[in-house]
């Protein structure tokens, strides 16, 4: 849940507000070899945001974008698809969507299991994640759930002993589901 994504004055709206300061989330970017970015993408304790800027002119009607439990799909109806992965863990599939924003798609993806964290959104681009990316994501999805968990503490200073962040969806007997 972020801030941006909470109406103002919702009751949960403090709460965002709070778990943007604790754990920030930024966007990171998949290139194509010739250095063009193919898309965005973030996460957070419950979903995986992934960003694809379409071409101008292009209105939601004109997309075809299918959503599967293991599987993405984006195209232009009448085109080939421009993007057609295998998801490198399981979505809800009832709980993603899509949306045409700005002339950016944005599919939010409800992850199968709460607290996990990606290393990519796509199973053949997982291998390739920058390693210091991913334990970042640990470390910032871990200080998510201590805030969701104790909403009246502030996390935004703390740190891990170790050299690791445990995984937010395991940690202790594991994430309660929502």
């Amino acid at each position: 849940m972020r801030a941006s994504r909470v109406a103002r004055g919702h009751p949960l709206a403090r709460v965002a507000r709070v778990m943007d300061k604790v754990a920030p989330s930024s966007r990171r970017a998949h290139a194509l070899p010739d250095g063009r970015v193919a898309y965005e993408w973030d996460q957070t304790i419950d979903e995986v945001n992934v960003y694809i800027r379409v071409p101008d002119g292009v209105r939601a009607r004109d997309l075809d974008v299918t959503i599967a439990s293991t599987s993405v799909r984006v195209g232009i109806v009448g085109n080939p698809p421009y993007l057609e992965h295998d998801l490198a863990e399981r979505v809800r599939v009832d709980d993603s969507v899509w949306t045409l924003e700005d002339g950016e798609l944005v599919a939010t993806l409800a992850k199968s299991e709460r607290g996990k964290s990606w290393s990519a959104p796509f199973a053949a681009h997982a291998a390739t994640s920058d390693e210091r990316e991913n334990e970042e994501d640990k470390r910032r999805l871990m200080l998510e759930r201590f805030q969701m968990e104790n909403p009246g503490f502030d996390f935004s200073g703390a740190s891990f002993n170790g050299q690791a962040a445990p995984d937010a969806s395991t940690f202790m007997g594991g994430i309660s589901h929502r």
